[in-house]
């Protein structure tokens, strides 16, 4: 039964039951609420579902003045406390009990199937409660007899902590001062404009080869519109080695610069080959003599 000390919960609450008296069971067989007096209850009330400790009282209460009739003490469910019957799942047998231990088999009915749905649910919960505080009590008294693991310091026992060694610092990352980063164009000699091509001119121009702008004014005051552009005999030693294959590998050495610092700024791991090409074209530019023209 409940301890003392312990407080009273309600689990539940119905306020329409009725309650009818059944005949002895003859047989091992289950209880039929059709061998009841369904029609003509012989009580009606209210009743309240309680716990106290890990006991479930169901009680049969007046409905106006909450009067005791009779109470049934669970301690287990299902049980031969609470039993259903064969043919409805709205009536169930209840064993009541008095003080002095008495006990009778009665048979209760509600008139709504969610009203027996909610009595049933009440019972189950209260009981799946009681089956988890057996196993923690049980877990718990299990731990306790076992041994126990002395995490305590021995006498004389030391540590020693190292703070702030070992600790493993990102390698930092240079800089970008800026811009795209492209190298100064290799020594060498300087890139002229194109020499102009030779024959004869559609347009009124004519050649810088020196003097003042008044000369030029003349010239070209004095000039029509077949013209015959000389071409510049130091054309070819201003253009020098770069003709067209070493423009070439100018911009070339420009473009892999270029990528070069793209893939340095990423993290990518060609950023060595990429360096490699860019000198290796430098190399060519200034030291191979490429045929002139």
């Amino acid at each position: 039964m409940a301890a003392e000390g312990e407080y009273e919960s309600i689990l539940c609450v119905k306020p329409d039951v009725n309650v009818y008296r059944i005949p002895p069971r003859a047989s091992n067989r289950a209880y039929r609420a059709a061998d009841w007096k369904l029609d003509t209850p012989d009580w009606s009330g209210r009743m309240r579902i309680t716990a106290k400790g890990k006991v479930a009282f169901i009680k049969l209460e007046d409905k106006i003045s909450g009067e005791l009739f009779a109470q049934a003490p669970v301690t287990e469910y299902p049980d031969i406390a609470v039993e259903t019957v064969s043919d409805s799942s709205r009536y169930f047998v209840l064993r009541i009990q008095d003080d002095s231990g008495r006990s009778a088999f009665i048979g209760v009915g509600f008139g709504d199937r969610g009203d027996a749905f909610d009595f049933n649910v009440a019972l189950q919960d209260h009981f799946k409660w009681v089956k988890q505080e057996n196993e923690i009590s049980k877990n718990a008294h299990l731990g306790d007899s076992g041994p126990k693991l002395d995490l305590g310091f021995k006498d004389g026992q030391t540590i020693t902590l190292n703070i702030g060694q070992g600790k493993r610092r990102d390698k930092p990352r240079p800089q970008s001062s800026g811009g795209l980063g492209l190298l100064p164009p290799p020594p060498g000699g300087k890139i002229a404009p194109p020499p102009p091509s030779s024959g004869t001119s559609n347009h009124n121009t004519v050649p810088q080869t020196g003097g003042t702008a008044t000369e030029c004014l003349l010239d070209l005051d004095s000039s029509n519109s077949n013209t015959v552009v000389q071409s510049n005999p130091n054309a070819d030693l201003l253009w020098g080695d770069f003709s067209a294959p070493a423009r070439f590998l100018t911009y070339l050495l420009f473009f892999l610069n270029y990528v070069s610092k793209i893939s340095f700024d990423c993290g990518g791991d060609y950023v060595f080959n990429l360096s490699l090409l860019s000198f290796m074209s430098s190399y060519i530019v200034q030291n191979v003599s490429w045929p002139k023209k």
